[in-house]
């Protein structure tokens, strides 16, 4: 026999575990935000890279140590496709585009994955979001769309 106050908490846990999968589904496919995904991780992806793979397409291969990012200032033109590729020697490192919606951390060993637009020209911050050591609020850098 289940208690009533028992039986209570656990249609609550699965009403909210529903919501929060809703949330992530929601968020994924209908707002058209990408969700970071994770790449196996390869050796030969230790140094920092700007590739131009097509027309408005490129790679951003960033790596974050401390307490900068590699590159550290991007151009780009205005109207290009991203996919971020981003890793980190030592700690954990957050990045973050405040006006892209970008968000993801950058975790020793492994390479995450997110795709963006940059639609308009401007200079985009992106900052370090994980606390990281004594010289985390320094860790930014800039990518400029032209």
């Amino acid at each position: 026999m289940v208690d009533k106050y028992e039986l209570r908490a656990i249609i609550s846990s699965g009403v909210l575990l529903s919501l929060f999968f809703f949330a992530v589904l929601y968020n994924s496919y209908s707002r058209k935000i990408d969700m970071p995904t994770c790449v196996p991780f390869e050796k030969t992806f230790e140094k920092s890279a700007v590739k131009k793979i097509d027309d408005g397409l490129y790679e951003i291969y960033l790596v974050a140590h401390m307490w900068t990012f590699d590159p550290e200032e991007i151009e780009i033109p205005a109207g290009s496709t991203v996919d971020f590729y981003l890793t980190s020697k030592d700690i954990v490192h957050g990045f973050h585009i405040n006006e892209e919606g970008v968000n993801m951390m950058a975790v020793p060993g492994t390479i995450n994955k997110i795709t963006t637009k940059f639609e308009e020209e401007g200079t985009y911050r992106f900052v370090c979001n994980e606390f990281c050591g004594t010289g985390h609020q320094n860790m930014m850098g800039k990518i400029i769309v032209k």
